[in-house]
């Protein structure tokens, strides 16, 4: 994805990755509740609330603040961030799968699935598509 470097909650967001990097979480985790506290929009938010689910102590944190970044994303017609939706459905599902709730599981997969289409064609992409199918087989030996 491509976003406007310039944009401070982009760069929030970024300084956050970067601190992820050096294994300074609780600091990153705080450069992501900074950027979801200065969103000023739509576009803002989804991409705060998207790094703010990382840092979530429990599965159920961690699903609220995806489906409130997927939710967010839906409303931007934007390529770029459509190009998120993938990786947002897949990180539901997976909560999903954690909470033992399968059935969520599949449907979120599946849409990830749906939009994998969105997805570039690089090791990114492939990364994704790759835990979209292992999920899917995954729920399927649990049903």
């Amino acid at each position: 994805m491509q976003f406007d470097e310039n944009n401070e909650i982009v760069r929030l967001c970024a300084e956050g990755m970067e601190l992820e990097g050096q294994g300074k979480k609780e600091e990153a985790s705080k450069l992501f509740k900074n950027a979801w506290d200065k969103a000023a929009n739509d576009f803002e938010k989804f991409i705060s609330a998207h790094y703010v689910a990382r840092h979530q102590e429990t599965i159920e944190d961690k699903l609220h603040w995806d489906k409130t970044s997927l939710t967010l994303a839906l409303r931007i017609n934007d390529h770029n961030v459509k190009g998120a939706l993938p990786s947002l459905y897949l990180n539901i599902a997976k909560c999903y799968e954690d909470l033992n709730d399968l059935h969520s599981a599949k449907a979120n997969y599946e849409e990830a699935l749906l939009n994998s289409n969105l997805l570039p064609d690089d090791g990114y992409g492939n990364m994704i598509t790759g835990g979209i199918i292992n999920g899917i087989q995954r729920v399927k030996l649990k049903l």
